[in-house]
């Protein structure tokens, strides 16, 4: 099974560009996405073969999440189930018979790190609810977690240190994240690689490949074998984010 999962930082602007095509060229059993920035009605895409499932921020223009997929679930869920965090359309949750499968949109701490509380909040109620899926069966966490953990996983980690994304706080959310089971399937298969899959518009970032790599694809531990391909599709544009894929296979 081929998942695929991107922040398109606005979905009409991107379907405006390549979209469809990136769409059919990737081929996926499950597309995800974050930062759809819009809200029911506001598009139609017509995919066929393939059911549409989102969650909507409350906020116009904001935010976002999505999953398309050629597989029925078994069951739907949006958001965390804590009110604090379920009004930003930030989380859809499919359930199948071997695994859950959560597209997520993590918080971003902002300038001057003004949401870091509030971040903290989520880092461990969503970490509690994965965790709690994870007890029944495998679960798939895929998108923009909005960190980069290693210094490996940035350009410029020395003056970056304490920003938005590379704080001790995120970083050490996410390392909780993993201890608790999950797996970050990029790093596992490439340990040493040095790929980045965002880039600030700024400065010509993408351009000279000055990038950060905060999307990804975390598995429980107990779907670990059944990875077979984790990779970064440096290659397609239309957003600031790429899109990242994963493999599994039983």
């Amino acid at each position: 099974m081929k998942f695929i999962s991107w922040n398109v930082n606005g979905l009409r602007a991107v379907v405006g560009k390549n979209f469809m095509e990136d769409f059919a060229a990737l081929d996926a059993d499950f597309f995800c996405l974050q930062e759809t920035k819009l809200q029911e009605g506001q598009i139609k895409l017509e995919l066929p073969g393939y059911e549409q499932y989102w969650d909507y921020a409350e906020k116009k223009g904001y935010s976002g999440t999505a999953i398309f997929t050629r597989h029925t679930p078994l069951s739907v869920h949006t958001g965390l189930g804590v009110d604090e965090h379920d009004h930003e359309g930030r989380a859809v949750t499919l359930e199948y018979e071997r695994f859950y499968l959560v597209c997520v949109y993590v918080p971003n701490s902002q300038d001057g790190l003004k949401r870091l509380d509030y971040r903290m909040r989520w880092e461990d109620d969503f970490r509690a609810y994965v965790c709690a899926l994870a007890e029944k069966k495998g679960v798939v966490i895929c998108g923009d977690m909005n960190v980069a953990v290693e210094e490996i996983d940035l350009k410029n980690p020395a003056t970056n240190h304490m920003n938005p994304g590379f704080t001790d706080e995120e970083r050490a959310k996410m390392r909780e994240l993993t201890g608790a089971g999950f797996v970050d399937t990029f790093r596992a298969l490439h340990p040493e690689d040095v790929e980045y899959s965002w880039w600030s518009y700024r400065m010509k970032a993408r351009e000279r490949n000055v990038g950060w790599r905060i999307d990804y694809f975390l598995v429980s531990e107990s779907l670990r074998e059944q990875i077979r391909q984790a990779s970064i599709h440096q290659e397609v544009f239309g957003s600031d984010h790429c899109p990242v894929e994963l493999v599994l296979e039983w």
